[in-house]
Formats: structure tokens, sequence, C-alpha cells
């Protein structure tokens, strides 16, 4: 009778937590489905015109209202033309996607404002560019944002982006580590938990239009249940038929796959914006400047890292983890109920992807392959900082994001990542335990 119970608990738990991600998906769903409905129907051309301004050599940003923008063809046949409105923005229909020349009469401009490139006056529009039934444009006026600005300066700058980019990677590392440490499974697919929190937060977000201080919280609860019941449906069941930590990597390759062409279907390969704190104004803090959306995410994170760290540090439960990830078979044998711990770790490690996703959506925006962008910078602070220690992958996540960032002011930004799988290399080649890993004997 007890297990019966035990079993229909279970059973009822994951009925609820299918209904909630069927209708996740389903609101997702919707938003792709009416986006391909709109494709079918009229198309337009949206133009905004922004004026840029140097405040303590951070470039700032406020709509320019009365310019006339023109919509041609190719040889110059005149579609429509506008003028942008109090949000330096205007919305041209045009009969098909096809290519189209977007132009901005630089006389209408008000006075003591110029184009920051004179020769963009001009933006070409090809077909296929046309991926929805509206494509923006936006010509800049101003200051270029980038003379002016010391050394000091944008070293400065690039040091707070990189914190909180740390702040980030060294959330979701933290679950993906602690997985490592108690299952001994390096799993590919804590990159799509990431992208769950992200999408979840857009769908409740934008599709319910519920605040992100509401949503965030059972964004958070959902994303620690899916990572409870990857474990409970796939690798809980692979272990106990004995399939080995090897296969089950590939399952976890695979799953990464499978679940990147699932979002990339279900939500669409643009990126889309919350609309929580969308519109932020930059504080000047010295040299650096930062909206105070990401001020709050960085200073939340790192509550979120400290109280994980004297969790793990202080409570019972935060000791048993650590026991089992230092030593399954010894922290079995002093009674500790390993398979519970893992249950929960996973639980966590999903909870903390989420969080992570919510917090990579404000900042950067949400794609469908947000958390598979940072995969490998996650592998590389764990492994920075210790295969399977948390606190390492507290200190390594946080040091990977700060290189990550810096190591723009020398290499083109598109390369910025590549110094950082760098460190991946040097480090498993000249200290393999990590910063904060210890050297174990072996054989």
């Amino acid at each position: 009778m007890l297990i019966q119970s035990r079993q229909s608990v279970s059973h009822f738990w994951l009925k609820l937590f299918l209904t909630l991600l069927c209708s996740c998906v389903a609101g997702i769903g919707f938003i792709s489905g009416s986006a391909k409905a709109a494709e079918d129907g009229e198309f337009f051309i949206i133009a905004s015109v922004q004026n840029q301004v140097l405040v303590n050599n951070v470039p700032e940003r406020a709509p320019v209202a009365g310019a006339s923008i023109k919509v041609t063809t190719i040889d110059g046949k005149l579609i429509g033309e506008a003028l942008t409105d109090v949000d330096g923005l205007c919305k041209i229909a045009v009969p098909a996607r096809d290519n189209y020349l977007i132009s901005i009469d630089t006389g209408s401009l008000p006075d003591g404002l110029t184009l920051i490139d004179a020769e963009k006056d001009q933006v070409r529009i090809t077909q296929e560019l046309f991926t929805t039934s509206t494509k923006r444009v936006t010509f800049f006026t101003g200051d270029s944002g980038v003379a002016g600005a010391t050394d000091f300066e944008r070293i400065a700058q690039r040091l707070s982006d990189g914190i909180r980019l740390g702040i980030i990677i060294a959330m979701c590392s933290v679950g993906l580590s602690l997985i490592i440490g108690t299952t001994g499974l390096t799993n590919f697919a804590h990159g799509e938990m990431v992208t769950f929190g992200g999408l979840l937060a857009f769908f409740f977000n934008v599709v319910l239009d519920i605040p992100i201080l509401i949503s965030g919280p059972l964004v958070i609860l959902l994303g620690g249940c899916f990572g409870y019941f990857l474990n409970w449906g796939i690798f809980a069941r692979l272990t106990r038929r004995g399939i080995g930590l090897n296969s089950q990597l590939v399952v976890t390759l695979g799953l990464s796959l499978m679940l990147i062409n699932f979002y990339l279907f279900m939500f669409g390969g643009r990126t889309k914006q919350l609309t929580s704190y969308s519109k932020q104004v930059n504080l000047e803090i010295g040299p650096i400047g930062i909206t105070p959306r990401d001020l709050t995410t960085a200073v939340l994170g790192v509550i979120i890292l400290l109280s994980v760290a004297l969790f793990l540090q202080r409570s019972r439960l935060g000791k048993a983890i650590r026991a089992v990830s230092d030593n399954v078979q010894l922290a079995s044998a002093t009674g500790i109920n390993t398979h519970k711990v893992i249950q929960i770790v996973w639980f966590a490690g999903g909870a903390l992807a989420a969080t992570g996703g919510i917090f990579r959506g404000l900042d950067e925006q949400v794609s469908f392959s947000m958390g598979s962008d940072l995969i490998f910078l996650m592998f590389a602070g764990i492994t920075l900082g210790g295969l399977g220690s948390a606190y390492g992958a507290l200190v390594g996540g946080f040091f990977i994001g700060i290189f990550v960032e810096v190591a723009a002011l020398f290499v083109p930004s598109e390369l910025k990542v590549a110094p950082a799988l760098f460190i991946l290399i040097v480090v498993l080649i000249v200290r393999p335990q990590g910063i904060i890993g210890k050297k174990q004997r072996v054989g």
C-alpha cells in the first residue's frame, strides 16, 4: 500500500508538471502561429531614428521625431513615406516580401542633428531578410560613442559587463557542477535547462502579461521541476538499468539537440525582448554605465550565489550534498540517502539554470539558443574552478565571465569567447583539478 501511495503521488506531480508544460508550450506555439499568420497577410517596414549622445563617455539614445522616411523599390519606384512619431518610429506598408531601399531625408532632421555616418542615409533590404511580416531598420544621429572614451573607462565598463556575465555563468554552473559531482554525469543538455527558464519567462511576461517580479518565482519552480523530471524520467532509469556514464553522456547530447530544435520550432529563430524593464536609462557610477535593471539583477545574483554557498556550507542537507559529491559510496555507507540527494541536486540545478535564463533574457533578450551559447562557458568555468566542486563553479564561472568581456578589448567581439575556451585547454593541461579542486591518486 505504501508503494502504491508513493507511485500515486509521483504520478500526480508528473501529470501536474506535464499539464503546466503543455500550457506553456501551447502559449509559445500560439505566438509562433500568430507570427506565421501575419506573414501571410500585410508586410511592413518599421523605421527608427535615434539620436545618440555621450554622457560621461557612455552612449545614450533618444528618439527623433519628424524625420522623413521613404521606401522605394530598387529601381526608384516610390512605395510609401512617413514621418517618425514621438517615439522616433514610423511604419510603412509594402506590397510584398521584396527588395527595397529605405532612405532618410537628412534635411528633415531637427536643427543641429546629423547622421553619425553621412553615407548611411540609405538601407537596402533584400527579400531574404524578410523572415517575418515586419522588418526594422534604424538610423542614428549624434555621436559615434567610440571617440572620447579613455582606456581606463573602456576597461572599467568591460569589467562591469564581465561581472554581470560572470554572475550568470556562475549561477548556471553551480547546478551543472553539482550534477557532475553527485552523479558523475556530464550533462550537455544543461544549457537547454537555461533556455527553458528564458522561454517560460517570455511566455508569462509577454504572452500572459505577468510582470517578472510575479512570474519569476513560478518560472524558477518550473525550472526545478524540469530538472527533477529529466532525472526521474531519463537518467535515473538509465542508471538503474546499468547504463554507463559514457552512454548517458551521448544521451545528453541527443537530448540537447532535440530540445534546441524543439525550441526553434516553437519559438522561432529571432531574439525577442521581455516587456518588463525594457526601457531603461543608464546610471552613471564613476566611469561605468549600467541600467537599474542590470544593477538589480547583478545584486540579486550575488545574493543568490552567497545563499547557495552558505546553504552548502552550513545546512545539514548542504553538507550531505557535498559529501555525496566527494564520495558517493562513502556517503551512502554513513547513512546518507544518496538517491534523495541526487533528486534534490537535479531540482536545484534546474532552478538555478532557470534563474540564469531569466537574468540572461533580461540582459540579452530571449532566444532558442541562449543556453547552448553559454554551455561551453559553463564547462570552462567549472573546469577552471574544479570539476564537481560547487565552490569551484562559483569562482570559475565568475572569472570566465570577466575574462570573456575583457577579451573583447583585444580581439573582435565575435571571437571574445575563444580566449575563455583556450583557458579551458590550458587548465586541463597544467592543473586539471582546477583552482579549488584537489589532486587525487588514481589506480
